[in-house]
């Protein structure tokens, strides 16, 4: 058993090393393209493989906020790369019932991790809930008014999405590794970076007017961009 978790956890730093660095190289490449799709989706599979060996390794060691956290990860990194598949629902009211049941599921585990933080006094495991639970929330409304969102809507949920699975990873690294930081500043500091980014890409993308790229994604929808 020693041997499964020391092989579990090797990988789990391989995957968090290589979603560490892939993530800004994705980011950075023109949004829709053939770069951005490869690096974009190295890093959604590095964040599931860091996830489910973290779930893995924190029953091993313990260690609830791991635990959660990597829930967190998974659930983020799901969220922005469902967005992909979602573009239809600006004209599409259509919702299958899997995106209602993950939402569903999500919201109540969420809810379930803030009142734990709650009772026990975790403030980073009660921010990582609320907004694992502000995410789902806002899942849930997105489809309930399917067929009415904006054509760009997927990609802020995408952005969204795959920015917070990147600051959960870091987090989790930084609070278990970097620990010349002190609590909580070794937790809040990748949040107090990653947000206002996400913000700016956000502003950045409503701001944009929505074109037909020569080569949208996965699918035929609008993409625009963001490197003009």
């Amino acid at each position: 058993m020693e041997t499964f978790f020391a092989l579990n956890r090797y990988l789990h730093i391989t995957a968090g090393f290589i979603g560490f660095f892939v993530a800004p190289v994705a980011l950075a490449t023109r949004k829709g393209g053939p770069a951005h799709r490869r690096w974009g989706k190295v890093f959604f599979w590095a964040m599931v493989v860091a996830g489910t060996t973290a779930l893995a390794g924190s029953q091993h060691i313990h260690s609830l906020f791991l635990l959660l956290t990597a829930v967190f990860s998974l659930y983020m990194a799901g969220f922005g790369y469902r967005s992909l598949f979602l573009k239809q629902l600006a004209w599409d009211a259509r919702v299958v019932a899997f995106d209602w049941a993950v939402a569903g599921v999500g919201l109540a585990v969420f809810l379930g991790t803030v009142a734990y933080a709650f009772v026990a006094g975790n403030v980073a495991v009660g921010v990582f809930g609320a907004l694992g639970a502000a995410t789902a929330i806002r899942q849930l409304r997105g489809y309930a008014n399917a067929g009415h969102w904006t054509k760009n809507q997927w990609l802020l949920n995408h952005i969204s999405g795959f920015m917070a699975s990147y600051i959960a990873a870091v987090s989790a690294f930084s609070v278990t590794s970097l620990h010349f930081i002190p609590f909580p500043y070794n937790f809040l500091w990748p949040t107090a970076l990653g947000t206002p980014i996400i913000i700016w890409w956000q502003r950045r993308v409503r701001g944009q007017r929505v074109t037909l790229a020569p080569n949208p994604g996965l699918s035929g929808s609008p993409v625009p961009d963001l490197h003009k």
